[in-house]
């Protein structure tokens, strides 16, 4: 969703903001922001698009059952299980360009979690 925004995809846009107007606010795992955040100076969208969400921190406890959940799902990116796990503690819709990759993940975490794709340009 956040290399979309930066995009500029109007579907993605459209859906953030009618997301906000009903009350929501997206959270991004911090290690999401990392994947993807470069030079400020040139992410002015992706920047804007941080700014109406909660980015959640990763601590220790989080860092582990990210780790555990890895090893079960033989997977390996633990960015992808930040998300699997985020996702699973809040119920929460997750949109992304890898939905199989996650949805692997939210098996293993018994998460029948709603995941919305979105296709990057």
């Amino acid at each position: 969703m956040l290399i979309a925004a930066e995009r500029s995809q109007t579907k993605v846009w459209r859906a953030h903001r009618a997301y906000l107007t009903a009350g929501g606010v997206p959270r991004v795992p911090a290690p999401v922001v990392a994947r993807v955040w470069r030079d400020g100076a040139r992410q002015a969208r992706l920047a804007r698009m941080l700014n109406g969400c909660d980015v959640a921190v990763m601590d220790e406890t989080a860092a582990r059952e990210i780790g555990e959940l890895l090893a079960r799902a033989g997977t390996s990116d633990p960015v992808d299980g930040a998300v699997a796990v985020l996702a699973a503690r809040q119920k929460a819709t997750i949109v992304t360009s890898d939905p199989d990759d996650i949805r692997h993940l939210l098996d293993r975490l018994d998460s029948r979690g709603k995941l919305v794709a979105v296709q990057q340009v």
